[in-house]
């Protein structure tokens, strides 16, 4: 999968299509990407009618403010999990006016990694419509910047996906 500009691009504008033909709205729930999904989706012009909001989560305890992600499970699984992922989706729906979302949570790098979860460990979150949430969890390489890029593209490809079904 391409994760240029050029490729994200393409990505949002596809998502967008997408979000407008089903009338849904997104919100993003971020913390390895740092607001970069919620800022390529804001460079398309016309994007407030699709895009809600973007939260980055990049501590544990915004995770738990903003998301309502349980203290509990970030003790047991870890803040890179994805049943934390599933978490934050659901919160970022349950916490805004969206009622689809995608979250993202990982090791970016370089620093960070253990032997269970390595640098490149990201997991995905989607929440879909009638309260399905799907996740997966990847290992991605290159450099701090390309494992956020290719979070971020990930990240919209596989909601594409699963809202095209």
């Amino acid at each position: 999968m391409r994760n240029d500009d050029e490729a994200l691009s393409m990505l949002v504008t596809a998502l967008a299509a997408e979000l407008k033909r089903l009338g849904r709205r997104l919100v993003t729930a971020e913390s390895c990407t740092g607001g970069w999904i919620a800022k390529v989706c804001t460079d398309l012009p016309g994007s407030s009618e699709w895009f809600e909001r973007g939260l980055v989560t990049y501590s544990n305890e915004s995770k738990a403010d903003l998301l309502s992600v349980k203290p509990g499970d970030l003790h047991r699984f870890g803040a890179v999990s994805e049943e934390v992922a599933a978490a934050m989706a659901h919160g970022a729906v349950a916490n805004s006016r969206a009622d689809v979302a995608l979250s993202v949570t990982g090791i970016a790098g370089p620093d960070g990694g253990t032997p269970e979860k390595p640098v490149g460990t990201v997991c995905f979150g989607w929440a879909l419509p009638d309260d399905v949430v799907e996740t997966e969890r990847h290992r991605l390489v290159g450099n701090r910047d390309e494992i956020r890029r290719a979070s971020a593209a990930m990240a919209l490809q596989g909601l594409l996906e699963r809202l095209a079904k």
